[in-house]
């Protein structure tokens, strides 16, 4: 059988669907094929959307010996048109042929297994933890998108992941691109020095339009089967994008747990839908999350078009306070200071940073940062979407909640419900 695109349509239980990639992935051995100080480094990408032809894109330009060689996605139409887009730019970079482009839910084990250093993994956040644990297993560096994952189970397997990494002397670097940006490495280093004293209370936010200019809605056509629209749809579903706290304000939570140098330890949320009528995600929230000493941290994020936005994220301390955006950062207090320096594009700087590791044989690891950070975001929608306080420790050792699907193909898949407070229940 095949779907719309022609891709064969893959018939695999969650099972089966790691179980295949830890078959396929064991005869490819761990040996790392990149050689630290060549000049050649050998990239696969997976997942080709927007966001994967811009990490690829910024990758060729963070560093002049990356090649492109092979490529993945669930959708042969949208890979095509990133292929296209990617040749038109950087045409001496783009090694991929027919053979080394690869459609269906397992083509990320294809590009594994296509002699890749490294691979770029941007497919929706759900199919996170499954291909970093692939690629790590195979012995890739890897350059991984952010959210980490949608739900507990997802994010311990992450962490797990991580660890064999470290083990393994092999690179993970995320995209919280915020974490290699001029002015809020000067800023947090200042924070770490003592600059604001004590951090006693902060504010995060990322308060913004509906998205739809940014993230294209298909609709159902004739013949597509429920699986293939939420697949095209992914940043509407929960179940695959993590709602959009996760998915989005995972940015602004990041730096949260970057100031105050941890996880928040509970947190009570809330949140719905005023405006939003696509997937059964949210169109705001809000939460408050407590840290270690008593911090209390607020937390907003709205997705609704003709309000006022708002992106940053507010550290305060016994002796002054940061202010942080994606384009500006200063800190108030006796130690004032504003960042005037040079401020590089930080989506081709964390690329440069990773390659750089690689090169000199001291590999970045971040997964842990970006899983700790993801998991802030999923307890906050947990709580928003139930209604229940609830405690980290809960859930990230106990929450029974795996979004994973019955298994992976292009056939029917109910509609997930959209939460409602109080009577969807906390697992």
């Amino acid at each position: 059988m095949e779907g719309k695109t022609g891709a064969k349509n893959c018939k695999l239980s969650r099972r089966g669907f790691i179980k295949a990639s830890a078959v396929s992935l064991a005869a490819l051995g761990t040996e790392r094929m990149f050689a630290a100080g060549s000049d050649r480094l050998r990239i696969g990408l997976i997942g080709c959307g927007g966001r994967g032809e811009g990490a690829a894109k910024d990758c060729i330009n963070a560093d002049k010996g990356v090649e492109l060689v092979a490529m993945g996605d669930l959708f042969k139409d949208r890979m095509e048109k990133t292929l296209e887009g990617l040749k038109k730019d950087f045409e001496a970079n783009i090694k991929v042929t027919s053979n080394t482009c690869f459609v269906g839910f397992d083509a990320y084990q294809k590009v594994i297994g296509a002699g890749v250093d490294m691979v770029i993994l941007a497919g929706p956040p759900h199919f996170r933890p499954i291909h970093l644990k692939a690629a790590i297993e195979a012995g890739k560096h890897v350059f991984m998108e952010k959210p980490a994952g949608v739900d507990p189970a997802g994010i311990r397997s992450l962490i797990a992941t991580s660890e064999l990494a470290e083990k393994k002397k092999l690179a993970i670097v995320a995209g919280t691109q915020r974490r290699h940006q001029a002015h809020y490495v000067e800023i947090m280093k200042r924070v770490k020095n003592g600059d604001i004293g004590e951090i006693v209370a902060a504010q995060c936010y990322w308060n913004g339009g509906d998205m739809l200019g940014y993230w294209k809605w298909y609709e159902k056509e004739p013949g597509m089967s429920s699986m293939e629209w939420q697949c095209r749809n992914w940043p509407w579903w929960t179940w695959l994008s993590g709602d959009h706290i996760v998915e989005q304000h995972v940015h602004n939570i990041d730096i949260v747990n970057w100031a105050i140098g941890s996880h928040p330890v509970q947190c009570m949320g809330m949140g719905g839908r005023q405006v939003r009528t696509l997937g059964n995600i949210y169109d705001h929230f809000a939460v408050e999350f407590e840290y270690p000493n008593g911090v209390r941290v607020s937390s907003m994020c709205r997705q609704i078009t003709g309000c006022a936005d708002r992106v940053s994220e507010r550290i305060v301390g016994t002796k002054g306070a940061t202010y942080t955006d994606s384009s500006v950062g200063y800190i108030e207090g006796a130690k004032a200071y504003k960042y005037e320096g040079p401020n590089p594009n930080p989506y081709v700087q964390e690329h440069a940073d990773l390659i750089k590791s690689i090169r000199e044989g001291k590999p970045l690891n971040e997964g842990r940062n970006v899983a700790e950070g993801t998991m802030g975001a999923i307890m906050g929608r947990m709580s928003a979407y139930t209604g229940r306080a609830l405690k980290w420790d809960w859930a990230m050792n106990a929450s029974k909640l795996d979004l994973t699907p019955p298994k992976y193909e292009f056939g029917d898949l109910p509609v997930p419900p959209v939460a409602v407070p109080g009577k969807t229940q906390l697992i």
